[in-house]
């Protein structure tokens, strides 16, 4: 097992000069990131279900015409079948548009962000945090891996 150092990896520590207010904008603009990546996350989650669930719609059609109510049948087949959720989209363009636009430029201003106000150094103020909170010399709160880990 190699040595373990004491204190943050050098991409973990504030670059020479970096206010305090940098690394807590640089931490908040990260944390509007992070939420984002979990609304998309869920842009999948109904991207998945409200396909999963169209293809459920064909089965209750067969279902009900073989039950004998074809009128219900045809009207939930060329009404709903196939629908587009939102005026002129299924949910994969839905996905696409988001992907391509607002979730693109939030990444990019993020990464430039960082690149210009700390040489594109992540998690700045959550590796500050850890020094403050961790019990130095305790097992479990070790600044980081022993090196070869």
């Amino acid at each position: 097992m190699g040595q373990q150092l004491d204190g943050p990896d050098e991409q973990h520590r504030r670059p020479d000069g970096v206010s305090d207010a940098t690394v807590a904008a640089l931490g908040k603009l990260s944390e509007a990131l992070e939420c984002v990546e979990r609304a998309r996350g869920h842009l999948y989650s109904l991207h998945q279900l409200i396909g999963h669930a169209d293809l459920m719609l064909g089965d209750a059609v067969e279902q009900f015409r073989a039950a004998g109510h074809q009128q219900l049948a045809d009207r939930i087949d060329t009404e709903l079948v196939g629908r587009n959720v939102i005026a002129g989209r299924w949910t994969f363009q839905i996905v696409e548009d988001f992907d391509d636009g607002y979730h693109a430029l939030f990444r990019e201003l993020d990464q430039r962000a960082r690149d210009e106000l700390v040489g594109g150094r992540r998690h700045l103020y959550e590796a500050e945090m850890k020094e403050r909170r961790r019990s130095r010399g305790r097992p479990g709160h070790e600044a980081r891996p022993a090196s070869g880990s």
